[in-house]
């Protein structure tokens, strides 16, 4: 969680610069997942994750951000780690994980921030399941992104979708304004009530990531003081984009 902060409107120009962030930092995602096997370590991840970025002269947002400061450029969650895994050079991916890759692009200025999970050979039926809710209530929150809605909209949205599927939505960890700040107002939960929070307004830039569990929405903080994990233990999922609200139809910011 983080304090609410200053909501920065976009211009078409500084949208355009975060375009070029998202693309950057999709190709970052589709550089590591093609690495996504047995027996890589998540330290191979965040190794070629920061190829790419030194490719196109960019940085990660997440190295160096926080206190403790975060080592690394990418995030690696495993299983029932939610969000902020951190890689280790021993950590080894195993048949049937379930990976979360969170990245964020640092490109003239601004900044670009998106995730993904995905299997790790052939996964369980809870864990096909769980991935395709939680991809598919990321597309339901960005429909509501839309001029004159507002952000309990896409909250609520988000929650009715997941929890009519048997699973839960984090409460503590939110989606968050992005742009020349990593984390930007407005706030967006992944619960809510329709009608309420901020209105939308074209120029608004802001990362959806619903993160999703199976067991409980309850979580805890490791020993490492990053890592999230279910306070259960269950599987976990978490996908993020981020989009501009423009006058018309959502716009992601964050594919290739």
């Amino acid at each position: 969680m983080f304090h609410e902060r200053r909501i920065n409107i976009k211009t078409p120009a500084e949208i355009k610069i975060m375009r070029e962030a998202g693309r950057i930092n999709a190709s970052v995602h589709a550089k590591v997942r093609e690495l996504l096997q047995p027996g890589v370590t998540t330290a191979d991840l965040n190794a070629a994750a920061e190829e790419v970025l030194k490719s196109h002269g960019c940085v990660s947002p997440f190295k160096g951000y926080g206190h403790p400061p975060f080592p690394a450029s990418i995030t690696v969650s495993i299983n029932d780690e939610m969000v902020h895994g951190i890689p280790h050079p021993k950590r080894k991916l195993k048949e049937g994980d379930i990976v979360s890759i969170d990245c964020g692009t640092v490109y003239k200025g601004f900044v670009a921030d998106s995730a993904f999970s995905a299997p790790v050979g052939k996964v369980s039926p809870t864990a096909k399941k769980l991935l395709e809710v939680t991809e598919c209530a990321l597309n339901v929150g960005i429909e509501q992104m839309r001029k004159g809605k507002r952000t309990g909209d896409i909250s609520a949205a988000i929650q009715k979708y997941v929890e009519s599927h048997g699973l839960h939505v984090t409460r503590e960890y939110t989606g968050h304004g992005v742009g020349k700040d990593m984390h930007e107002g407005p706030q967006v939960p992944n619960i809510g009530a329709a009608g309420t929070g901020i209105l939308l307004k074209p120029g608004m830039t802001i990362a959806l990531e619903p993160m999703v569990l199976v067991g409980t929405y309850e979580t805890r903080v490791l020993p490492d003081k990053w890592t999230v994990v279910s306070a259960d233990g269950s599987l976990t999922a978490h996908f993020e984009h981020t989009i501009a609200v423009t006058e018309g139809e959502p716009q992601i910011l964050t594919v290739l």
